[in-house]
């Protein structure tokens, strides 16, 4: 609640579209990362829960069905380019760079980067229309704020 109203503040608050095909593929590209190095562990779920209450400023309960309805549907065949091209249309560039950002967030929740994770996210960010410039700086946002437990797990810069 005290990042929505330090968001707000900071004349952060969008409208979020209250049309859930954004949520959807937000949260099923999350799922997708998550699961790109064959595991889904708790810390990942958790942060994939996390900010998706965050982005859509959804309950605790919300965010978790969501997320579980991620999970469900990307047991099957998911095509990353369905999902980035409806974000492309709900998001403008400084929106979709926060989505990198949450992906690298969800990367970095087991404190390591392998080699299928790198390589999707320079594909999704690709796909998503954001430089490799604003990827990285996105990155080092996530490892400022999540501390250096990444870095200390050998994830090179």
């Amino acid at each position: 609640m005290l990042n929505h109203i330090l968001d707000w503040a900071r004349g952060d608050a969008r409208p979020v579209p209250q049309d859930g095909t954004l949520r959807r593929a937000v949260a099923a590209l999350l799922t997708e990362a998550a699961r790109v190095d064959d595991s889904l562990d708790e810390p990942e779920r958790e942060r994939i829960q996390a900010l998706l209450a965050w982005r859509f400023r959804l309950g605790p309960f919300e965010a978790a069905q969501l997320g579980t309805d991620a999970e469900r549907a990307s047991d099957g065949a998911v095509s990353w380019h369905a999902l980035t091209h409806a974000i492309r249309e709900h998001c403008d560039e400084p929106a979709r760079i926060r989505i990198v950002e949450m992906l690298w967030d969800v990367i970095l929740a087991d404190g390591k980067v392998d080699d299928l994770e790198a390589n999707l996210m320079r594909r999704v960010a690709a796909l998503l229309f954001v430089s490799d410039a604003d990827s990285g700086a996105a990155r080092r946002r996530v490892l400022a704020r999540n501390g250096a437990a990444a870095a200390a797990n050998g994830d090179p810069e």
